[in-house]
C-alpha cells in the first residue's frame, strides 16, 4: 500500500507509482498551458480532475472546458494541451494506466 498527500506547487510532480499506474498532481499558473499539438501518451491514457480552478482542455483537436470536479479522459495516443484560462491557479490530479513518467 502506497499513501501520498496532495500537495500542489506550480509544475507537475508524480505522487505514487506501483508499475502499473500512477498518479501525479500538476498546477498551471494563471494564463499559461502545457502540452500542444506534439503532447501525447503513446502507451497511456490520462485521467485529469480538476481540484481546483478552470480552463481548456484541447484534446485531439476538440475543445473541452474545465472547472473543479470535471473529470477528463485523454486517451492513449491522443494529441493534448490543458490552458489556464482563469486568473487563479489550476490545479489537477492525474492518473496514468500504465504509467507514462
Amino acid at each position: 500500500m502506497e499513501r501520498a498527500q496532495l500537495e500542489f506547487s506550480e509544475g507537475f510532480n508524480v505522487l505514487v507509482d506501483n508499475g502499473r499506474a500512477q498518479a501525479a498532481v500538476m498546477t498551471l499558473a494563471a494564463g499559461t498551458s502545457i502540452g500542444g499539438p506534439e503532447n501525447q501518451h503513446e502507451g497511456s491514457d490520462q485521467w485529469l480532475y480538476v481540484v481546483a480552478g478552470s480552463g481548456t482542455a484541447i484534446v485531439a483537436g476538440e475543445e473541452h472546458e474545465l472547472e473543479t470536479g470535471t473529470l477528463l479522459l485523454i486517451e492513449r495516443g491522443e494529441t493534448h494541451e490543458i490552458r489556464n484560462t482563469d486568473d487563479r491557479p489550476l490545479e489537477t490530479l492525474n492518473v496514468y494506466v500504465p504509467p507514462a513518467y
